[in-house]
């Protein structure tokens, strides 16, 4: 081949190499977009269905932490006896009943909600064990001292509880 047919050869290729290359970079851009536009839908989709679902999740751990509030639990869970540590065993176990009642509603929210309301938990566990290490031996007066802990401090309940109803407010935007 000559030299004048190779750039004959060459001024008849470019613009066909160019005309692909445009092509497939719009064919390219088409596609990403509709697979976002699609992925958008299949979210906007799930979330329709799942946001209800969440809600119920988030409402019933608020529930929860109002029920294991000290001075809700020790109202609501009288002793039954004269032993203090039973009634300490009985108000630990009604916080452990409901929280593994509730458990499965950890997938509907973050990991950081979730580590809170136990961390809520364990707390309130904590406060009541810590009562019940006191030098009193009737389960009233342990009652009289765990609501004496509340009033001096904030409930753990309390700051989850507030916690949740943040990150409630975020589905929102």
């Amino acid at each position: 081949m000559s030299g004048d047919q190779i750039l004959q050869l060459f001024s008849y290729l470019l613009p066909a190499v160019v005309t692909g290359a445009v092509a497939f970079y719009f064919f390219r851009l088409h596609t990403r977009n509709e697979d976002g536009r699609r992925r958008f839908l299949l979210h906007k989709d799930s979330q329709k269905e799942t946001l209800p679902i969440r809600l119920q999740a988030y409402e019933r751990m608020a529930l929860f932490l109002e029920r294991i509030a000290l001075n809700s639990l020790v109202v609501r869970v009288s002793p039954t006896g004269k032993n203090k540590s039973d009634y300490e065993n009985l108000l630990i176990k009604q916080i452990e009943t409901e929280f593994e009642h509730n458990l499965s509603q950890q997938i509907y929210m973050s990991d950081s909600c979730w580590n809170i309301i136990k961390t809520a938990k364990n707390t309130t566990i904590q406060i009541i064990r810590s009562a019940g290490m006191s030098e009193t031996d009737s389960p009233d007066k342990l009652r009289e001292d765990i609501l004496n802990q509340t009033m001096e401090k904030e409930s753990p309940s309390n700051a989850a509880l507030a916690y949740v109803k943040k990150e409630v407010s975020e589905l929102w935007k």
